[in-house]
């Protein structure tokens, strides 16, 4: 009898052990799962910013790991077709975004080559930048405006540093020279266009004064100390969004979900923000 005893609060002890265990399991915080890499495809534009969101979210998941590749939107995208490792892309306009879109399959324009890599229900527009003319210090050429950089370009007198026509700063560059009536064929034949693979290199060409004058971000003029003497609006280069989006490819799908969840609020928001970004929240 006192045997039977003794082996029963044995098991009792045993089972309320186990229990205590599981219990502990189902609490343990999502920081405890094994160490997860992302890789985040970004503009270039948002080098800076991005980073230092980056080393924020360390202390919220300090089990993953970021990382960055920062390029021209269109150089990511053509990467990313190509089937580069990526979990997230974030691009500076919707072009490069919709090209990999397939919920616009159908579109010849917006999806050219009719591909489906985002992982649906993901993309959003995550921020809104600013098209800013920027001079070196002392501005040299006296460049005051836009159009005042229209009739100068026309007159030959100033060297001006863009975008290629692959990225978004080019394209944007290009709407701006459609509203002013400008031929960019003609004004490259004249020798007064200088080209950037990025919005980085336009900006190292006006901030080492090899260009008179140049079309970036306004971020990336702040992030510079350049001198801004325009910023174009809506209508002559439209809105400047940047859109986001998990890869369907990603193995780590709901970890880069949570780091883009993440860009979207208030702590990222406010790195954004800082620099001249304007965040676009749920």
């Amino acid at each position: 009898m006192r045997k039977s005893i003794v082996l029963l609060l044995a098991l009792t002890l045993l089972c309320a052990a186990l229990a205590g265990c599981g219990a502990q399991a189902q609490d343990a915080p999502q920081g405890a799962a094994g160490p997860v890499e992302l890789v985040v495809f970004a503009a270039a534009s948002l080098k800076e910013t991005l980073t230092a969101v980056g080393e924020q979210y360390k202390t919220v998941a300090p089990n993953v790991t970021l990382q960055f590749n920062f390029d021209s939107s269109g150089t990511l995208k053509t990467q990313i077709a190509e089937g580069a490792d990526c979990d997230l892309f974030i691009s500076a306009a919707p072009r490069q975004m919709n090209a990999l879109d397939g919920a616009l399959k159908g579109d010849a324009d917006k999806n050219p080559d009719g591909l489906d890599l985002l992982l649906p229900g993901s993309r959003v527009d995550l921020l809104e930048n600013k098209v800013a003319l920027v001079v070196p210090a002392g501005d040299p050429k006296g460049v005051e405006s836009f159009a005042d950089l229209a009739e100068k370009l026309q007159q030959g007198g100033v060297l001006l540093a863009m975008g290629n026509s692959d990225v978004p700063v080019g394209q944007y560059t290009q709407k701006i020279f459609a509203f002013y009536g400008l031929d960019e064929a003609a004004l490259a034949a004249s020798g007064v266009l200088t080209y950037g693979g990025n919005v980085k290199e336009v900006v190292t060409q006006v901030a080492e004064a090899a260009a008179d004058c140049g079309v970036v971000y306004a971020t990336d003029a702040f992030s510079a100390g350049l001198i801004v003497v325009d910023t174009a609006t809506a209508e002559m280069c439209g809105q400047v969004i940047y859109p986001a989006s998990v890869l369907a490819q990603s193995a780590h799908a709901a970890e880069a979900q949570a780091f883009l969840d993440y860009c979207r609020g208030a702590e990222a928001s406010a790195i954004f923000e800082s620099v001249g970004f304007t965040s676009l929240q749920k």
